[in-house]
């Protein structure tokens, strides 16, 4: 069974949330009456349905600000409970117990092709379908499509191809956010001379490498590249992996581009990277990762984002076409779910900017909508990565570990995250890594 990593925004979810408490279940009533506040025409009034997610703390009261929005404008009664990090197992003792949710946020391509295989999902309505055709580009409908089937509305999404970076810091050097990877690391040793690592690089865990490898790969490789060797059509053995290898180990070698060297990189956490870089004593300038690092800077280390610490895009490499790498949590319907038809209405609601806009306001959130108006966020620097979300248009990867099986692309201490974990320590041999990336990716996948 597919296994959801604690990784990438989860990661973030757990430095932001705290002691936020898994199951904890949120209510939104509906008001009285025939037409609502909302402005709806209340047709689900009386009607109960329930959504199940990985969302805790921070991200489920704003999560349940959409809800209660959709109470408002059709009377429906929505239940919110979270699975924790793993939906694949709850979600499946719900569906065998009786008890299934009506509607599901799954965070993983590979999650919803697994629940799809198993036959737990309906196929969305064709409204939900022109609703996605008319606010979404097609890529988005494509990762929410099995066998041809559309089955997952995709609501929130990260964007996990922007570097950030202090400002006090580049000012000091005289360096400016570079636009390729070779002035990035120009930058990088320019910074160094100026008394500063250039990156603190999260190696703990083993996800961020995976995120370094795909930003490279998909501007180097280019996206036809990306898609075959994310469903391994091609072998890690491909000399696209090995040249994407040894571009990624210029960086880990220079051990004045890495805080702390590769094995300080190692026992360096996620959130520990990003207060490397904005904390009260900072050891490096930049920290590569996705948007949810602003929710860290704001929330757990007080500054304010957009002016102790700003974004530029993941440069492009080797003259390829910069990176949109990218993250994101779909809507799918439950065929063992109790209310189809309100269900199936609350995945229709999540496709409007309507709905985007309630969580765009409070926070913490960027949509694939491209209908959201920028005025909806909160501020400038996630306009921003907004924007250049949905700019991407159909050039947006989906995360490649994300879609691969969790032995290889989502298990600590194994498969991809082990091994590039091996090459951070050590980045002399690309090939024999490579081989070694193919060997795990073999077995994962039963080739």
């Amino acid at each position: 069974m597919r296994h959801t990593p604690v990784r990438h925004l989860r990661n973030a979810r757990t430095a932001i949330s705290g002691a936020a408490v898994l199951g904890l279940a949120l209510t939104a009533t509906a008001c009285g009456g025939n037409v609502s506040p909302g402005g709806g025409n209340q047709e689900l009034s009386g009607q109960s349905l329930t959504v199940a997610g990985v969302w805790t703390g921070v991200e489920q009261k704003n999560f349940k600000q959409v809800l209660d929005a959709f109470s408002e404008k059709t009377g429906a009664k929505v239940t919110f409970a979270s699975t924790g990090d793993n939906v694949s197992t709850v979600v499946g003792s719900q569906i065998e117990g009786g008890n299934a949710p009506d509607v599901v946020m799954v965070p993983q391509v590979g999650v919803l092709q697994q629940f799809a295989k198993k036959g737990w999902l309906q196929p969305l309505s064709k409204e939900v379908g022109a609703a996605a055709t008319k606010n979404f580009a097609q890529v988005w409908k494509d990762y929410g499509t099995v066998d041809k089937t559309y089955y997952g509305l995709y609501f929130k999404a990260s964007h996990k191809s922007t570097v950030w970076y202090s400002p006090e810091a580049f000012t000091q050097a005289g360096v400016k956010p570079a636009t390729s990877y070779e002035d990035l690391l120009k930058s990088g040793r320019t910074l160094s001379d100026a008394g500063v690592p250039a990156f603190s690089v999260a190696g703990e865990a083993g996800w961020p490498l995976t995120d370094w490898f795909e930003n490279i790969y998909l501007s180097q490789a280019g996206a036809e590249k990306y898609d075959k060797l994310a469903a391994h059509k091609i072998p890690w053995t491909d000399p696209s992996v090995v040249k994407a290898l040894t571009t990624l180990g210029k960086l880990f070698a220079d051990k004045n581009l890495v805080a702390g060297g590769g094995s300080g990189a190692l026992r360096t956490d996620f959130p520990e990277s990003v207060q490397q870089v904005f904390g009260p004593e900072p050891e490096a300038a930049m920290v590569y990762e996705g948007d949810f690092v602003s929710a860290l800077v704001k929330d757990e280390l007080h500054k304010e984002v957009g002016k102790d610490a700003k974004f530029f895009p993941f440069p492009s490499v080797d003259g390829g076409k910069a990176p949109v790498v990218s993250g994101g949590d779909a809507a799918v319907v439950l065929k063992a779910g109790k209310n189809k038809k309100a269900a199936m209405a609350l995945v229709k609601y999540l496709a409007s900017p309507e709905a985007s806009a309630v969580w765009a306001k409070a926070g913490g959130y960027i949509s694939p909508n491209k209908k959201v108006p920028a005025g909806d966020y909160q501020d400038e620097v996630t306009r921003k990565a907004a924007k250049s979300l949905t700019d991407a248009g159909d050039s947006v990867r989906f995360d490649m570990s994300d879609q691969a099986p969790a032995a290889f692309g989502g298990t600590q201490g194994a498969g991809e995250w082990k091994l590039l974990q091996d090459f951070l320590r050590d980045p002399s041999d690309p090939k024999a890594t490579a081989q070694k990336l193919e060997a795990a990716a073999a077995k994962a996948y039963r080739n």
